[in-house]
């Protein structure tokens, strides 16, 4: 049975050989029956702190040699990971429906720490960075072909992919010969210039025509416009994340979310979110995958206090326009490390020119957590008992400053009379 290769062997004249030059994994089942299969070329540019606060970037790719020990593949959705170098990883999500498969998103991991690809760093972090691909579903049985060029942007890292050969859910132990190509490599069919069509010539009525009463129509009004309905207040998920193998949180998270990109506004829905992520001494992180949108918080941990320091949100909105926006330098949700942040009041933040968080409801503990409930909770001014006082703050002032200007023109009225008046 030929594999995938052969619809590389024969496309385009036999110009496709270049293929083979890319990383080639093959994932077995607990069968050790083929399940998927992937050759693929991938290069990332990565910027990243060095000394005296500048930044520099590291530009590699992903080798031919990698260890895929983390892949998995069962009926209906399976996950391609390779690992790589001194803690790296790459990997791709893909799910089935009855009669396609999709790959939902691609996460990058990447360490700082690794001197030899990131040299004079001054941070040891893993970061890790997700991002929703533009595959459009295949069928099943199918092998999903790309040799164009297609880069993902999100935070500081770029992601190139080309010379893409991939069977997500394999059966019979064997690779589809059947290809779906993705759109940059389908050629356009150029449009044929139309022939001008020469006028004809009628030949003259002979019949009598009607006499045509002069009428004066009125054209019918504009159908009203509808106006844009406004979103219900987005529903409040609870996201938990516990590290492998531990049956103890150590990080949680209740809000409602919605977000706005440009002009428009979505609201994340928590049923079917899917929740990692990860737990250190010095930072936290919580990624929130949904079918349209992925959203990762990085919290860092200040010794006595923690707060959001990054925002990384990418995903699709209603209309259909892919999106990326990222701010790794925030200061919210601030609180004292062993307590939670709370806020019931709806609150919005311009994370970027592109981007608007608002919060419904909010409840965040990333450090501390004990015995999977959450500590007493700082809440934010909006929910404080002295909220109320700022409206009556204002008003005494503008009151004193009406008071200060009428007592300052009923003094220089009356000097301009006595001025008058010694004349």
């Amino acid at each position: 049975m030929y594999r995938c290769a052969t619809f590389v062997l024969f496309l385009a004249l036999g110009i496709a050989f270049q293929l083979s030059h890319g990383t080639e994994v093959n994932v077995t089942d607990k069968d050790n029956n083929l399940c998927l299969y992937a050759n693929l070329m991938v290069n990332f540019s990565v910027s990243y702190k060095v000394a005296d606060n500048k930044s520099a970037t590291a530009e590699f790719e992903l080798p031919a040699n990698v260890a895929s020990d983390g892949s998995t593949c069962d009926a209906t959705s399976s996950v391609l990971k390779l690992t790589f170098g001194e803690g790296h990883s790459w990997s791709v999500n893909f799910t089935r429906s009855e009669k396609t498969y999709q790959a939902d998103n691609i996460t990058f991991s990447y360490n700082l720490s690794d001197t030899t690809v990131f040299p004079n760093s001054t941070s040891n972090d893993t970061t890790t960075v997700t991002v929703l691909t533009h595959i459009t579903p295949v069928g099943v049985d199918t092998c999903y072909s790309c040799k164009s060029k297609d880069t993902f942007e999100a935070d500081l890292v770029n992601q190139t992919l080309w010379d893409v050969l991939i069977q997500a859910f394999v059966s019979n132990n064997s690779t589809s010969e059947n290809i779906t190509s993705c759109a940059a490599d389908v050629p356009t069919t150029p449009v044929a210039p139309t022939t001008p069509v020469a006028p004809t010539t009628r030949a003259p009525n002979t019949t009598t025509a009607e006499p045509v009463t002069n009428s004066t129509s009125t054209a019918p009004p504009p159908p009203p416009t509808t106006p844009t309905p406004t979103l219900p207040a987005p529903t409040t998920g609870q996201y938990i994340f516990k590290p492998d193998g531990n049956s103890t949180a150590c990080l949680m998270a209740d809000f409602g979310l919605r977000i706005g990109i440009k002009k428009e506004e979505m609201n994340f829905e928590p049923n079917g979110t899917t929740v990692t992520g990860k737990c250190e001494v010095n930072s936290s992180e919580l990624v929130l995958t949904s079918n349209t949108v992925t959203i990762t918080l990085t919290f860092v941990n200040e010794t006595k206090t923690f707060r959001l320091h990054a925002l990384n949100v990418t995903g699709k909105t209603s209309s259909g326009v892919m999106f990326s926006e990222a701010n790794t330098n925030l200061s919210l949700w601030q609180a004292a490390v062993g307590s939670s942040y709370m806020c019931n009041k709806e609150q919005n933040y311009t994370i970027t020119s592109m981007l608007t968080l608002y919060t419904f409801d909010l409840r965040v503990q990333p450090f501390g957590v004990k015995k999977g409930v959450f500590s007493t909770a700082e809440e934010c001014f909006l929910d404080s008992d002295l909220s109320f006082l700022v409206p009556i703050a204002v008003g005494v002032a503008l009151s004193f400053l009406i008071i200060l200007v009428l007592i300052s023109y009923l003094i220089g009225r009356r000097k301009s009379r006595t001025g008058y008046q010694s004349v």
